[in-house]
């Protein structure tokens, strides 16, 4: 359960951008969280606490501030960590997946050996949202024959439901808070 003056504390570290990248859009820019030192320690360990102790193989990370969350928490949890990029991005053998966004298709890419079948998987991001880009990191670590174990991230946007998405695939969710409209 994340107490409250955690979540006061990681809400406070949270910029928010008004009308970026286009008008209506609430941005929630995790940059300043991350130059937080105690912010980003307390957002990292609470990511994984309901996991600590557990097998973790891989912690695997979506581009671009999946990466820098989680490599550390790769690091906490003493887990290699899987980078999943956008399409063109990475020089070996790859698997891929198209995802749905707001408007249209894009593709993920990951290395084909960057899994092991059977390997235990978190997969780590920064928000929420509508949950596309998360589902198809899903299916493409299923794909290869990982057990995702859990999904975590700093910020939920719940109205857009993309938590609620992961859930009905069976992947467990852990958000540090969420905020209102999008």
């Amino acid at each position: 359960m994340i107490t409250t003056t955690l979540e006061n504390d990681l809400r406070a570290a949270i910029r928010t951008i008004p009308d970026y990248p286009k008008p209506g859009i609430m941005f929630r820019d995790i940059t300043t969280l991350l130059g937080n030192a105690r912010a980003f320690r307390r957002a990292v360990d609470e990511l994984v606490q309901p996991w600590a102790g557990s097998k973790i193989d891989k912690v695997a990370g979506m581009e671009a501030r999946g990466f820098i969350l989680g490599g550390a928490v790769a690091h906490q949890v003493s887990a290699g960590f899987i980078p999943i990029r956008k399409k063109g991005k990475l020089p070996h053998k790859r698997v891929s997946i198209a995802y749905s966004l707001e408007y249209g298709l894009d593709e993920m890419e990951m290395h084909e050996d960057a899994v092991a079948r059977g390997e235990k998987v978190i997969l780590v991001d920064d928000l929420i949202a509508t949950g596309g880009t998360a589902e198809g990191a899903v299916k493409l670590l299923r794909q290869q024959g990982a057990e995702v174990l859990a999904a975590c991230f700093v910020i939920d946007l719940p109205e857009l439901g993309g938590a609620d998405k992961l859930r009905a695939m069976d992947v467990p969710v852990r958000t540090l808070i969420s905020f209102s409209g999008h």
